[in-house]
């Protein structure tokens, strides 16, 4: 890590500890040179994944894109800026728990709507609607009746404990 005060390339990690957010890392750091001391921040990141989308063609993940979609989904909804760096981690855990080199579309699609699903009913059903291309009112309407039945089977089953 570079000295952001003289540029120096030797810097030695003197303490690390898990960010308040719950998914970065936090490390603070000393300049071997000049002693400077600044923090840097470490997350996980998916590299080297290839994505298959619904016609064939093959592109590279991409986080920002991951995010694009979900920011549409959540626009005006009450989720905080580390609520939702939680959300997309939780989604890109998940893919990597499939531990492929290579993923479909759907099958992150499929992931995105169950993590959706989970923290926030409406944005969940705007991204459904885009993704399992509504074609008219009632495949919305099947969509919010299984997400309704879902949610009173949770509810009795929380009773039942």
């Amino acid at each position: 890590m570079k000295c952001p005060a003289c540029h120096h390339f030797d810097t030695k990690v003197i303490d690390s500890r898990v960010a308040t957010d719950g998914i970065t890392i936090r490390r603070r750091r000393q300049c071997q040179k000049c002693s400077f001391r600044f923090s840097t921040r470490e997350e996980m990141e998916l590299l080297d994944l290839t994505i298959t989308k619904r016609d064939g063609r093959k592109e590279t993940y991409s986080r920002e894109k991951l995010a694009a979609g979900l920011r549409k989904a959540l626009e005006k909804r009450p989720i905080t800026a580390d609520e939702f760096k939680k959300l997309i981690s939780n989604i890109e855990k998940d893919i990597q728990l499939k531990k492929k080199d290579e993923i479909k579309s759907s099958e992150i699609g499929e992931i995105v709507i169950k993590r959706l699903a989970k923290v926030d009913e409406v944005a969940y059903i705007r991204f459904a609607s885009v993704y399992k291309s509504f074609k008219d009112v009632k495949t919305f309407q099947r969509e919010l009746a299984k997400l309704t039945s879902k949610k009173k089977v949770h509810k009795k089953t929380k009773k039942r404990r």
